[in-house]
């Protein structure tokens, strides 16, 4: 049986995606065996009427080692 741990972060890129992943980058310097992104909420950063950065809060999933 394994045990899975949900920690929740927020992160930012120039997309979606990019915001997303550079949170997996992050949190994977710390936790072995990520497995899941859930993002809760997304928020675009305006400015002069441009999106130019996304910022996501999202929760992360990863199996703890016994």
């Amino acid at each position: 049986m394994s045990v899975v741990k949900i920690i929740e972060i927020s992160c930012e890129g120039k997309t979606i995606e990019e915001a997303m992943q550079s949170g997996v980058n992050e949190a994977a310097k710390s936790i072995k065996n990520i497995k899941q992104i859930d993002v809760q909420w997304i928020h675009g950063h305006v400015e002069h009427n441009r999106i130019i950065s996304f910022r996501v809060n999202a929760k992360i999933s990863f199996v703890v080692e016994h």
